[in-house]
C-alpha cells in the first residue's frame, strides 16, 4: 500500500508512476529517516533504481549502482528472444553489459547457459560481477570483443549486444534521468547512431558460432540501415518488433 504523503512528493517532482515509485520506496527502506531520503533524492531528479540500488528486470532483481546504465523493461523483449534461441548449456556473450541485466537473465533463463560478459565501463563491470557470477557467468572489463577469452571464438550461439544507438545530436532529447545521470558512453552511437553496431556487426562473424545469433535493440527508423549494416558483415538479418514492449530488435544468424 503506497504513502499518501510520499506519493504526493513524488508527484509534485514529476514523478509520472509516483503510486508504484513510492511502493518501491516503501518496500526498500529501512524506516522513515531513510524512505525520507530516499523520496528526496527521488524528487532531486536522481533515477529510482540508483536510489533503491536496484531494477526489476525479466522476473529478477538486478543491482544497479549510480552511474551505471539502467537495464530498460523494453529490452527484456530482446532477451526473451535470446533465451528462446539458447539451447541448454549454450555458449552466450553479452556485451555492452552494462550491469549485466542480459545476462543475468540468460543464465536464469537457459539451463546450464555459459554466459560471459563485457563492458568498456570500470563501474559497469563492478556491478555486473554482482549480478552474473554469483549465478555462475563471467565478466571481463574492456572494449568489446577485446577482453573475452579468445577460446570462444567460432564457439558463440548467442551473442546479445545492446549497444548505444542514440545519434549523437539527439542526446540532448533523451531524459533528464538518462542524460544527466548515466555515461555518455551507453548512450551515444555516433553520428546515425550506428557507430557501435557496425563494430559489434564487423566482429561478429569471428566469435559467432555457425547458426548462431547476434541480437542488437535498435529504433524502428533505423532497423532498415541496421539490417544493411548486419548483412555487409556477412550475416542473414531479420526485424522483430512489439509493439507491447515498444521494441525494435535486429537478429542476425550466422550462416
Amino acid at each position: 500500500m503506497s504513502d499518501p504523503g510520499v506519493v504526493e512528493r513524488l508527484r509534485a517532482a514529476g514523478c509520472v508512476f509516483a503510486e508504484e515509485e513510492a511502493e518501491m520506496l516503501l518496500a526498500t527502506a529501512a524506516g522513515p529517516a531513510e524512505l525520507d531520503l530516499m523520496v528526496e533524492r527521488r524528487a532531486s531528479g536522481l533515477p529510482l533504481e540508483y536510489v533503491v540500488g536496484w531494477a526489476e528486470f525479466a522476473g529478477l532483481r538486478i543491482e544497479v549502482d549510480g552511474g551505471v546504465f539502467v537495464p530498460r523493461r523494453r529490452t527484456e523483449f530482446l532477451v526473451g528472444h535470446a533465451v528462446e534461441l539458447a539451447r541448454p548449456g549454450a555458449v552466450c556473450v553479452d556485451l555492452c553489459c552494462g550491469s549485466g541485466a542480459a545476462g543475468t537473465a540468460l543464465l536464469a533463463g537457459v539451463e546450464g547457459a555459459q554466459v560471459h560478459a563485457s563492458d568498456i565501463e570500470p563501474a559497469a563491470v563492478r556491478c555486473a560481477r554482482r549480478n552474473v557470477e554469483p549465478r555462475g557467468g563471467r565478466v571481463y572489463e574492456g572494449d568489446l570483443f577485446a577482453p573475452l577469452p579468445r577460446e570462444l571464438r567460432g564457439r558463440v550461439e548467442v551473442l546479445v549486444a545492446n549497444v548505444p544507438y542514440v545519434p549523437t545530436e539527439e542526446i540532448g532529447l533523451l531524459p533528464p534521468e538518462a542524460r544527466d545521470h548515466e555515461p555518455l558512453v551507453t548512450l551515444d552511437g555516433g553520428a546515425d547512431g550506428l557507430d557501435v553496431l557496425r563494430r559489434v556487426a564487423g566482429e561478429a562473424p569471428e566469435w559467432l558460432a555457425p547458426g548462431g545469433h547476434l541480437l542488437v535493440e535498435t529504433s524502428e527508423r533505423q532497423a532498415e540501415a541496421a539490417l544493411a549494416v548486419m548483412s555487409a558483415a556477412g550475416l542473414v538479418p531479420r526485424v522483430v518488433t512489439s509493439e507491447e514492449w515498444w521494441a525494435t530488435i535486429v537478429v542476425a544468424t550466422r550462416p
